[in-house]
């Protein structure tokens, strides 16, 4: 199964304060804000959505193909995404913008301050989905956040050639009026959510439940700590626990990995029920690490985890296209 990942692809530059924001903050002197903070530590993490999602699909045998733009900065990124299994070869890279890039300082109460770079990922509206299909077909196209008149036009090209994707406009959703979710929603193979954005889909396109799940094929809303429901018109929902961390480092890529796992598995075949199983499994080996590509795994070590969450049937199901 081929399947190209078009969403947003960033580096995030993390920065810890050990003070306090608030301490340094005087409100009668607003109006003439000029600070700077000393911090402690940096981070540089490897991000974007839609390199999270192409990464944790790599990791586990498919070969996505990543469709966003980058900068001429991007070229240790982007060598390492082809080590691990994605195809980079439809990614733009800009000749006057640098890749967009996400600086955030935290302090010690953990308020952040934080600033958002699009930088070439606004060229991504520049993307043909079309060039991609004509290399080898694709069978399905997952439009991940990215720059919204990019996300528009890979929505339209798929819906009018009767291509199966995947709508995942998370964060975006904020920012969208109803008509624009309605036009990167409607007709949807899959739609994904978490519980908060599930109403926010609501909220601004005056749809029911029931009005979404007659205008996609498959809903999927994640809910933390309580798992993944999975909700097909006319079909008992699946319901699918998450598995527990061994260790709770950070929980950013959460979402993206389980889209990864989700989405590879649905390609091998696999039903809803062991298509989140493998998507909540991927999900965990990010809340245990640091970064939202740092976790590595082997067949075996990811089967025998299956086994002692969901059981050894869910094990020997998957275990055999991990080995592939």
């Amino acid at each position: 199964m081929r399947i190209a990942v078009a969403g947003s692809i960033a580096t995030d530059h993390l920065f810890t304060f050990d003070g306090r924001f608030v301490d340094v903050l005087l409100p009668d002197q607003l109006g003439n804000l000029s600070l700077s903070f000393l911090a402690s530590d940096l981070q540089v993490r490897r991000g974007g959505t839609g390199a999270n999602i192409a990464f944790g699909m790599g990791m586990l045998g498919a070969r996505p193909v990543l469709v966003g733009a980058v900068g001429r900065d991007a070229g240790d990124y982007l060598s390492w995404l082809e080590r691990h299994g994605v195809d980079v070869s439809a990614v733009r890279v800009s000749e006057l913008l640098a890749t967009a890039r996400f600086t955030c300082t935290t302090d010690r109460d953990q308020s952040q301050l934080a600033t958002f770079y699009p930088g070439a990922m606004v060229e991504a509206a520049q993307l043909d989905l079309g060039d991609v299909h004509g290399q080898a077909a694709l069978d399905l196209v997952v439009v991940a956040p990215d720059d919204p008149t990019a996300m528009q036009r890979h929505t339209a090209w798929c819906r009018e050639r009767g291509l199966p994707f995947a709508a995942d406009p998370s964060q975006q959703l904020s920012f969208m009026d109803g008509d624009a979710i309605r036009s990167l929603v409607e007709g949807a193979a899959y739609l994904f959510t978490n519980e908060y954005e599930a109403g926010l889909v609501r909220e601004k396109t005056g749809w029911t439940a029931d009005d979404v799940l007659g205008l996609v094929g498959t809903r999927v809303t994640t809910h933390g700590a309580r798992g993944v429901v999975v909700e097909r018109k006319g079909e008992d929902a699946v319901r699918v626990p998450v598995v527990p961390a061994r260790t709770v480092a950070d929980p950013t890529g959460v979402g993206d990995a389980f889209r990864a796992g989700f989405l590879t598995a649905t390609g091998w075949g696999l039903d809803l029920e062991r298509a989140c199983q493998v998507g909540a499994l991927l999900a965990t080996h990010v809340v245990e690490t640091v970064g939202t590509q740092e976790y590595s795994f082997t067949a075996s070590s990811f089967a025998a985890r299956l086994a002692e969450a969901y059981g050894d049937d869910a094990a020997a199901e998957v275990e055999p296209h991990l080995a592939g």
